[in-house]
C-alpha cells in the first residue's frame, strides 16, 4: 500500500504541469487507480488486527481522517490559492504541489511503520505477534484459515450476504453524496465565500467526534442494527428538516443534524462486513474491495441530485437522501434476520464452536 501511496502522491504532484483536458483527464484517470486500493487495503489491516468489537472504532477513527479533510479542504485551498504567482506558478498548482509533497512524506514513512499482517510485523516481539495473530483468528465465525487469491475473490462473489452489504453501503454513500455539495448548499444560506467555507467545518467536526462515539458504542455492545438504525433516524430528521424550511438557523441546524446520523453509520457497516464475511483472509480482504469499490461508484450518480435549479431546498437531493437512509436501516434489519438464522444453524450443528455472527 505505501508504494501506491508513493506512485499517486507523485501523480497528484505532476497534475501541477497539466497544460490541457487531456492532460487532466490522464492524470486523475491514473491517481484513482493508485489511490482506489488504500480504503480497503487500510481496512482489511485493521480487520487483521483487532477483534469484531474493536474494529467499528478503529475504522470510524481512520474515516475522521476523511472527514476533517472534507472540513477544511476549502479553507486550505483558499489560503493556498494566495501564494498565486509565487515562484511563477499558479495558485491552483501550488495546490497539486503541495498535496503530492505532504503525501509522499506519508508514503515513505509507510514503508517502515504499515504492517502487511500480525504475524510479520517487525515493532512487535514475537508473543505480541503470535498473541495478535490469535485473538482476530479466535474471533473468526467458521474459520477456513488460509486459501488462494483467486478462492477469496469467488468465495466473496458467490457469498449473497456480500451483496447485501453492497447495497447497503451503496445507499448510504448515496445519502452521503451531500459530502461533494456541502459548500454549495451552505452557500444558499446568503453568507460571503469565506464565511461559507468556515460555516461547512462545525457539522464535519461534531460529525467525526460523534462516530468515534457512536461506533464504540456498537463494539462495546457488540450490536449492529440498532445503531445502525438510529443514525439513520436521525438523517433522516434533518433531510426533511433541510427541505422543510428556508430559516437560516433551522436549516443550518438540519445540516448538522443529516450529517452526524450519516457519518455515524459508516464504519459500523464496514467493519460489520469485515466481521461477517471473514471466513477465510482472502475472503474478508475481497469482500472489502467488492463492497468499497460498488458503493462509491454512487458518486456516479449522486451530482445529478443537486441541479442549481433545485436551490435553496434541495428537495430531490434531500428527499432521496432520506429514502437511501431508510433502505438502508431496511437492509441492517435484513441482514438481522438473516444472521440470527444463521446463528441457529451453527447451533444445531454438530460444531462445538461458540462463535457467532453479531448483528
Amino acid at each position: 500500500m505505501a508504494s501506491c501511496m508513493t506512485v499517486w502522491a507523485i501523480i497528484s504532484g505532476l497534475t501541477a504541469i497539466s497544460r490541457n483536458y487531456t492532460g487532466l483527464l490522464l492524470t486523475r484517470f491514473f491517481l484513482g487507480i493508485t489511490e482506489a486500493p488504500y480504503y480497503p487495503g487500510a481496512l482489511y489491516i485493521l480487520a487483521t488486527f483487532y477483534t469484531r468489537k474493536e474494529l467499528a472504532t478503529r475504522i470510524s477513527i481512520l474515516y475522521t481522517g476523511n472527514i476533517l479533510a472534507t472540513a477544511f479542504a476549502g479553507l486550505i485551498a483558499l489560503g493556498i490559492f494566495e501564494m498565486h504567482g509565487m515562484a511563477g506558478i499558479s495558485g491552483w498548482q501550488w495546490l497539486f504541489i503541495i498535496q503530492g509533497a505532504a503525501t509522499l512524506i506519508v508514503a515513505l514513512a509507510a514503508f517502515f511503520i504499515l504492517p502487511d499482517e500480525p504475524l510479520t510485523t517487525k515493532w512487535l516481539t514475537p508473543e505480541e505477534r503470535k498473541l495478535a495473530h490469535e485473538r482476530t483468528q479466535e474471533d473468526t465465525v467458521a474459520n477456513q484459515g488460509q486459501t488462494t487469491t483467486w478462492s477469496g475473490i469467488l468465495d466473496a462473489a458467490k457469498d449473497p450476504k456480500v451483496w447485501l452489504f453492497v447495497a447497503m453501503q451503496h445507499g448510504h454513500l448515496g445519502a452521503n453524496g451531500f459530502k461533494n455539495f456541502f459548500p454549495t448548499a451552505i452557500r444558499t444560506l446568503g453568507f460571503n465565500q469565506t464565511i461559507t467555507l468556515v460555516l461547512t467545518c462545525p457539522p464535519y467536526l461534531i460529525a467525526g467526534f460523534v462516530s468515534i462515539a457512536w461506533s464504540w458504542s456498537s463494539g462495546r455492545f457488540n450490536e449492529r442494527t440498532w445503531h445502525i438504525t438510529i443514525g439513520k433516524a436521525i438523517a433522516v430528521f434533518g433531510f426533511v428538516l433541510g427541505c422543510a424550511t428556508l430559516n437560516t438557523g433551522a436549516r443550518y441546524f438540519a445540516m448538522c443534524v443529516f450529517s452526524v446520523g450519516t457519518y455515524s453509520c459508516n464504519s459500523i457497516i464496514l467493519g460489520w462486513v469485515s466481521a461477517t464475511c471473514s471466513q477465510t483472509r482472502e475472503k474478508k480482504a475481497c469482500s472489502l474491495a467488492i463492497v468499497n469499490c460498488l458503493a462509491v461508484a454512487s458518486f456516479i450518480w449522486t451530482p445529478y441530485l443537486w441541479p442549481e435549479s433545485d436551490e435553496p431546498r434541495y428537495t430531490m437531493a434531500m428527499s432521496t437522501s432520506a429514502a437511501l437512509s431508510i433502505l438502508v436501516a431496511a437492509g441492517a434489519w435484513g441482514m438481522r434476520y438473516w444472521l440470527k438464522q444463521e446463528n441457529e444453524k451453527i447451533r444445531q450443528s454438530e460444531d462445538e464452536t461458540t462463535v457467532f455472527y453479531a448483528y
